[in-house]
């Protein structure tokens, strides 16, 4: 008997390391990664969250841009990461719901290999376009369009991005005959907008804000359900004659798949407080985001009514990327 003792002593030990881990978490700096270029709408809000809950939490968090193959690159990063709570993603829809039916061959399982944890932000796309293009309405693009098929073109930040598939749903709601013009970067595609190399672009509404007031280019809808509270008088898709047009790119924080529920639990708890505070929620409105905050359960949730919705979107547009 004396002689199992330590075995038994030393799996209690065992037992208890993790335990003890998690309740001492964060003790060390963590990483959250952003599958997207620095200074874009996801970075921006990224970098407010982690500022404000890295004081709360007294202990650093690293915000690290991994941009490349529609974030695919960054999720792959995160995947393949130990399950410990110091590695997260800003996931967005395009990364989860998206990209899962347009790209043939994934190095992950955008399901399956993440555990979700809140969404922080719910950002409408801006139909916006060039300032010399003579329509002035969404009618008056369809109609535009529709006289002059396959003469206007749409940018977009990638193929196979929620600005593309925006484009698409347009395409196949009004019936118009328009060209996908797809950029590697947003900046490159705004002032390829901007100087009109391309008429319109569903644009993110952190990215166009800053374009729209100062006069050089012309917004004609938000993509959500309602309007905007940062530009009131634009009306959403629905009320512009696209009934039942709706897109809302939404962003949130996941781990990888096998992270402790305690440490998702603090995680979330510590998300939920940050978002709170009303510096950061001015900070998100400013940018034309909503706060929106839900359970890991519920966020998970959305995450799947979405990919079902985007893959028949996509099916529909022959969209895909071998």
């Amino acid at each position: 008997m004396k002689a199992f003792l330590p075995f038994a002593a030393a799996a209690a030990l065992a037992l208890s390391a993790p335990v003890h881990a998690q309740a001492d978490y964060p003790n060390k700096p963590i990483r959250i990664v952003v599958p997207f270029a620095a200074g874009g709408g996801v970075d921006i809000l990224t970098r407010t969250l982690a500022q404000q809950m890295s004081e709360d939490l007294g202990q650093s968090i690293v915000v690290e841009n991994k941009p490349g193959a529609g974030g695919n690159l960054g999720l792959e990063t995160v995947a393949k990461a130990a399950p410990d709570g110091y590695t997260l993603v800003m996931a967005t829809t395009g990364t989860q719901t998206i990209n899962p039916g347009i790209y043939k061959h994934l190095a992950f399982d955008a399901e399956k290999d993440f555990s979700p944890i809140s969404m922080i932000a719910s950002v409408p796309n801006l139909l916006v376009e060039n300032t010399k293009v003579p329509a002035k309405s969404v009618k008056g693009l369809v109609k535009l369009a529709k006289s002059e098929p396959g003469k206007l073109s749409f940018a977009s930040f990638g193929y196979g991005t929620s600005n593309h598939l925006s484009g698409e749903l347009l395409k196949q709601m009004t019936g118009i005959n328009v060209l996908h013009v797809p950029y590697k970067k947003a900046p490159q595609a705004i002032t390829e907008l901007i100087s009109g190399q391309v008429q319109f672009a569903f644009v993110n509404m952190p990215l166009a804000l800053p374009h729209v007031k100062a006069g050089r280019l012309r917004a004609l809808a938000v993509t959500g359900h309602e309007r905007s509270a940062t530009l009131p008088d634009i009306p959403t898709m629905n009320e512009a004659g696209v009934p039942g047009f709706f897109v809302e790119s939404w962003y949130g924080l996941m781990a990888p798949a096998g992270t402790p529920d305690a440490v998702i639990r603090k995680l979330h708890d510590e998300i939920v407080a940050a978002l709170a505070k009303p510096v950061v929620k001015d900070r998100f409105n400013k940018q034309g985001a909503e706060v929106v905050t839900d359970t890991p359960e519920q966020f998970g949730a959305t995450i799947k009514s979405e990919t079902a919705r985007w893959a028949e979107i996509i099916r529909k547009s022959g969209a895909h990327i071998d």
